[in-house]
C-alpha cells in the first residue's frame, strides 16, 4: 500500500513533468506563431498569448484530469492564431476588422471626441498618454493615431520637431552595426574571422587598452574602421543616492 510520502513524491514528480511539457509546448507553438507575438502585438494576440499562458499553467497541475485537453486546446488557441495570422496578411479588409483600423485622436489643432469615445478613452487619458511621450502641450502636435496595437503615433508640428542634418543641408558619414569580438571573456571567432581579423591582431588591440586578459572583458566591439571599443568587467556599484 502506497505510504503518504511515496503519494507526496508521486505527485511532485508528476507536476514536473507536465511543468517541463507545458514549457516545451510554449516554446513550440511560440515559434509557430512567430516573432510577431512579441513586437508587435495586436489586442487579439495579446488576449491569445495571455490565454495560451493561463491555460498551460493549469496543465501543469492538473493532477486530476488528463493533460491532454488542455493541450489540445493550446494547440487550437495557436492554430487559430497562425491562421489569422495568414488571413490578415493577405487580406487588407481581414487586418481592418481583425487587429483594427488606426483611428485618428488629434488632428490640425482639433480633438475628435467621437474618435475618443470608439477608443475607450477620455481626454484625461489622451493628456497623460501626451505627456508620457513628451508631449506636455498638446498645441504642439500636428497629429495623434492610436494605433491597432493599442499605442498612440504623435507627429509633432514642423517647428516643434527635433533638427535634422537634412534641415541643416548636411551629409554625415552613415553610422553602421558594430561587432562584438568578445562577449562576457569569449572570443566571438566567428564575427572576428568575418571581419577579416584573428586572435593575435584582437590581443594587441586589448593590450593597447590596458586589458591584460581576455577574460577581464565584459564587451568589446569593433566598427569598420577597425576600431576597437573595450568595456572592463567591474565589481564597482553606483551610489544608491543616484537613482533615488
Amino acid at each position: 500500500m502506497e505510504t503518504g510520502r511515496g503519494r507526496i513524491v508521486k505527485e511532485v514528480l508528476y507536476i514536473i513533468a507536465l511543468s517541463l511539457g507545458s514549457i516545451v509546448a510554449i516554446f513550440v507553438l511560440t515559434k509557430l506563431m512567430g516573432y510577431r507575438e512579441m513586437s508587435q502585438m495586436s489586442m487579439f494576440d495579446y488576449i491569445i498569448g495571455i490565454t495560451i499562458g493561463s491555460i498551460a499553467a493549469e496543465m501543469s497541475t492538473s493532477l486530476e484530469e488528463s493533460f491532454v485537453q488542455p493541450l489540445t486546446a493550446m494547440i487550437v488557441y495557436a492554430s487559430v492564431a497562425v491562421l489569422l495570422a495568414i488571413v490578415t496578411s493577405k487580406s487588407i479588409r481581414a487586418r481592418r476588422v481583425i487587429e483594427g483600423a488606426p483611428i485618428v485622436l488629434l488632428s490640425h489643432g482639433e480633438i475628435y471626441r467621437c474618435n475618443l469615445r470608439k477608443a475607450k478613452m477620455d481626454v484625461s487619458e489622451f493628456l497623460v498618454q501626451c505627456r508620457v511621450n513628451g508631449y506636455f502641450d498638446v498645441s504642439k502636435l500636428e497629429c495623434a493615431i492610436l494605433e491597432g496595437n493599442g499605442k498612440i503615433s504623435f507627429l509633432p508640428k514642423a517647428e516643434e520637431r527635433p533638427l535634422t542634418p537634412a534641415d541643416l543641408q548636411i551629409t554625415p558619414d552613415g553610422e553602421y552595426l558594430v561587432a562584438n569580438v568578445i562577449l562576457d571573456g569569449r572570443v566571438m571567432e566567428k564575427n572576428l574571422s568575418h571581419m577579416g581579423k584573428d586572435e593575435k591582431w584582437l590581443h594587441s588591440q586589448i593590450t593597447a587598452q590596458g586589458a591584460k586578459k581576455v577574460e577581464d572583458i565584459l564587451l568589446a566591439t569593433c566598427d569598420r574602421n577597425d576600431k576597437v571599443t573595450v568595456y572592463m568587467k567591474e565589481n564597482k556599484k553606483e551610489a544608491k543616492e543616484m537613482l533615488m
